[in-house]
């Protein structure tokens, strides 16, 4: 028993001084870019883990290391979940505490879905929210003890399509400025992608699910496919890349990371990959899988080791 009670006071110590209270903010703070008013309210489902849908106000949720560990460099996290809801602590609060651990600021982003009856353009609302979450993070930088040069992103599924999309679609002018915080640069610094949907126009390897809900119609166009399919949009000034998956993935085949991985090192782009034979789909942290397990500290020696 005391060693029990020992082992845990150990934990709780560890835990209260590793990160500092969570703080959130809304993206946008007047009107909302490409929103309209409906009677729409946002849902929030807890079961096994907690699931946001029909995001009416878009935020970031910061967690911040304390000083004495913190080292500067930020990650702005998109959680999965096909574009239909938001798997929000699984992949978002989860991984953010465990990066405070490590000294690196975490930023979670609960960004609006294009099947909101609130958008306008429904495929247009994830980029805007994720454009504006890098540069809201920059803004506060010197506030948050953070490098405005070391802002990177981090997404799983279909939020590693998010971040992708931000990773290749970084300049693209899809809302107007607001105000000051429009004029800094949404590029990041580093990009992350944890068994990433990429690709919409590969049928074999498309995840249905994810573009049906992005593009809003079963029978996108060729334009909307190839726009949103990031091994085709990689250029000389994507982000340096790192990527995760399972080989057993069901969901969101293998396939879409090594397409990835060949267009960026084409474009000379510096790309890590990793691919385990196990471990499925969805499995986040994967600390139950001893064969997943290291993927969290090979992505933070990366971080830490990025030029």
């Amino acid at each position: 028993m005391k060693k029990l009670l020992f082992t845990a006071a150990v934990f709780l110590f560890f835990y209260v001084n590793t990160y500092s209270q969570n703080i959130i903010l809304p993206l946008w703070n007047d009107q909302i870019p490409n929103q309209k008013v409906t009677k729409e309210v946002e849902k929030v489902v807890t079961d096994k883990i907690i699931k946001v849908s029909n995001v009416q106000k878009p935020t970031i949720e910061v967690y911040l290391p304390k000083k004495e560990i913190a080292n500067g460099k930020a990650v702005v996290i998109f959680p999965g979940g096909g574009y239909g809801f938001i798997a929000y602590d699984w992949e978002g609060i989860n991984i953010a505490k465990f990066l405070n651990t490590k000294g690196i600021a975490g930023i979670l982003v609960k960004y609006r879905l294009p099947n909101s009856k609130s958008l306008k353009v429904g495929s247009n609302a994830p980029l805007q929210d994720a454009q504006r979450a890098i540069r809201l993070v920059r803004s506060n930088a010197k506030k948050w003890n953070i490098n405005s040069d070391d802002v990177g992103i981090l997404g799983f599924s279909a939020g590693g399509h998010l971040a992708s999309t931000l990773g290749t679609h970084f300049n693209d002018e899809i809302y107007k400025a607001k105000d000051k915080i429009d004029s800094i640069s949404a590029k990041p610094s580093f990009m992350a992608l944890v068994y990433p949907v990429i690709t919409f126009v590969k049928e074999e390897y498309v995840h249905k699910g994810s573009r049906n809900n992005l593009l809003q119609n079963l029978v996108a166009s060729e334009a909307s496919k190839k726009q949103f399919s990031a091994e085709l949009n990689i250029t000389k000034e994507t982000p340096k890349t790192f990527l995760v998956h399972a080989t057993d993935d069901t969901a969101v085949p293998v396939e879409n990371s090594l397409l990835m991985y060949s267009a960026l090192k084409n474009k000379g782009v510096p790309v890590q990959m990793h691919i385990y034979e196990s471990g499925g789909h969805g499995f986040a942290l994967g600390f139950k899988n001893k064969k997943l397990s290291n993927w969290t500290n090979l992505l933070v020696n990366w971080i830490n080791n990025l030029d």
